[in-house]
């Protein structure tokens, strides 16, 4: 489909997607029409938000004013749902879930949290749409007796075992305190879990993000623009005032739309199941996280220039595009 589920903007404000289903899917009317997808939201949010607060409000005023909605596939006019959202900067981090143009956020301020295709927030509800509780009794989700529970009353499913198992990974990692890039990437490699999905899985895990944040120093996106990431290479992005990409990563304008390092990618590493490859790719993972934090731990915003990041990202695809050739 067209779209990005997850990104960052150089106000330090990062979003992901989920897809979720719930009783009122349907929406306003016919759910096939057009609306806005999930994938346009976190777009929205990106391009406008300064903070993540300021981004939910964003998503959260389309999501009224317009809906949400409509073929999410170019080829399938029968798959639609509707979306979930972690939203984070520096000093916050809010999940926000919906059901039509109905929503509720709950703001984190510290430990862990995921989201995994399905409703999670209950009865702490820091935000929410207008007239929710009342728009719930109307449409019988709830009896209004009792503390108003969003996901008791929105939900239709969702995947358990994903979910739970996202949150024991993240209880586990961060029970020392400490909980690294390399711990996230971890997490997002887990299969046994569910959380990383094969290329040939129905739903395989299409790319992936993790995001270092730090009001302190500098912020570091890490992409792999490639499908399933326990056989990828996490590559480093740093918003510069001349940051630059590759040609290689950009989608083409065609329906297809797998850009040239996914599918060199996806012929030699996943189709292929080289790993030597695959093991390369993870020694060049492994230097450059080594290098940025040890980056990190000296900069100084005054003696320290982040010019040297400009092509940071462009030159680790185009050496992986190089290992293809």
């Amino acid at each position: 489909m067209w779209g990005a589920e997850m990104g960052a903007n150089d106000k330090n404000v990062v979003i992901g997607n989920e897809a979720v289903w719930t009783n009122n899917n349907e929406g306003d009317g016919d759910a096939r029409q057009k609306r806005l997808l999930g994938m346009d939201l976190v777009r929205l949010g990106l391009e406008r938000g300064n903070t993540a607060e300021d981004a939910l409000d964003i998503i959260t005023s389309l999501l009224e004013k317009y809906g949400q909605g409509g073929p999410c596939s170019e080829h399938d006019d029968s798959h639609f749902y509707h979306n979930s959202f972690l939203i984070a900067d520096c000093k916050e981090a809010w999940v926000l879930e919906t059901s039509g143009k109905q929503w509720a956020a709950e703001k984190i301020t510290s430990g862990y949290r995921n989201i995994s295709n399905g409703l999670t927030i209950g009865t702490k509800i820091d935000k929410h749409s207008e007239g929710l509780l009342e728009k719930a009794m109307t449409l019988g989700v709830w009896d209004g007796k009792g503390k108003f529970n969003f996901s008791n009353s929105f939900s239709s499913g969702g995947d358990e075992k994903r979910q739970k198992e996202g949150e024991r990974l993240l209880k586990e990692g961060t029970e020392s305190g400490l909980f690294s890039v390399q711990d996230m990437i971890n997490v997002l490699r887990h299969k046994q879990s569910g959380i990383c999905r094969s290329c040939d899985d129905t739903f395989p895990t299409q790319g992936s993000q993790v995001s270092s944040l730090s009001a302190a120093t500098i912020n570091v996106h890490w992409f792999t623009a490639t499908p399933d990431p326990s056989v990828s290479y996490f590559k480093p992005f740093v918003f510069t005032p001349n940051a630059q990409i590759s040609s290689h990563t950009e989608s083409p304008k065609e329906s297809k739309r797998e850009h040239n390092l996914y599918k060199l990618h996806s012929e030699h590493v996943v189709r292929a199941n080289n790993d030597k490859i695959s093991n390369v790719l993870r020694e060049m993972e492994q230097g450059c996280l080594s290098e940025i934090e040890d980056f990190i731990q000296k900069y100084d915003q005054k003696e320290n220039s982040l010019d040297k990041f400009d092509n940071l990202m462009k030159k680790c695809v185009e050496t992986e595009i190089k290992m293809y050739a």
